[in-house]
């Protein structure tokens, strides 16, 4: 079954924001803290948060890859493999803030930098919302089971390139706008694809390393030494 969701977001996580920008735990002064209540203002005027989702039985996890029931989509590597072991389902997920966010922090880039950056911060704190929204419709729509938490393509050996056959098996061109380009760069660029297994029994979640993060090279908390939420 196929689910199109919207996702109203009110405020913006002003620590997440803060972490973000790579702020630390310094406390923001009065000149910070009214930047950040325009960026949010002008932010949340552009937030459109959608998300759509599938899921889909797993017939097979052979540690390589993983089946899915009725769908074209193969996920291969070791890495979903054993995010998904011990699952009997996965929800595809597919979620967006919009192409109005795009748009705002383009405009932003040209007219007040230091404002294009903290709207792309806090708009990373918006699409995280609008993923625990639809993490937790997918909950609600399976109480008794397990969950693991979001998977997204390029993460570890998951090949980024199944980001437009993501899109077409979840119908999320047609339900929430979300389209991929040939280099599997999403558009609207705020925006995640992922993976949720779903179990009858407990899972070991299997917390995210910086090993097999696909950003490590670039990420900018492992250069200030520290390392994300996920870690």
């Amino acid at each position: 079954m196929n689910n199109f969701f919207t996702a109203e977001i009110s405020s913006i996580n002003r620590a997440e924001a803060l972490r973000y920008l790579a702020c630390g735990d310094n406390k923001p002064d009065e000149k910070v803290t009214a930047l950040m209540d325009r960026c949010e203002k002008k932010l949340l005027s552009a937030v459109s948060g959608k998300y759509t989702y599938r899921i889909y039985d797993i017939i097979s996890n052979d540690g390589c890859a993983v089946k899915l029931d009725g769908c074209t989509l193969e996920m291969t590597g070791h890495d979903i493999c054993s995010h998904l072991d011990g699952c009997s389902k996965a929800a595809l997920m597919c979620a967006t803030v919009g192409a109005e966010v795009d748009k705002l922090i383009r405009l932003e880039q040209v007219s007040d930098m230091a404002e294009a950056v903290v709207i792309d911060a806090m708009s990373g704190c918006a699409i995280e919302a609008v993923c625990d929204k639809a993490e937790e419709q997918i909950r609600s729509e399976f109480p008794d089971m397990y969950m693991t938490w979001r998977f997204s393509a390029g993460y570890g050996d998951l090949p980024i390139d199944i980001q437009r056959q993501f899109l077409e098996v979840t119908n999320a061109g047609r339900a929430i706008g979300l389209f991929s380009n040939e280099n599997s760069i999403l558009t609207p660029k705020k925006s995640v694809t992922a993976v949720i297994g779903l179990s009858e029994k407990p899972v070991d979640k299997k917390k995210r390393g910086c090993a097999a993060c696909n950003l490590k090279e670039t990420c900018i908390f492992r250069k200030k030494g520290s390392r994300c939420t996920y870690e």
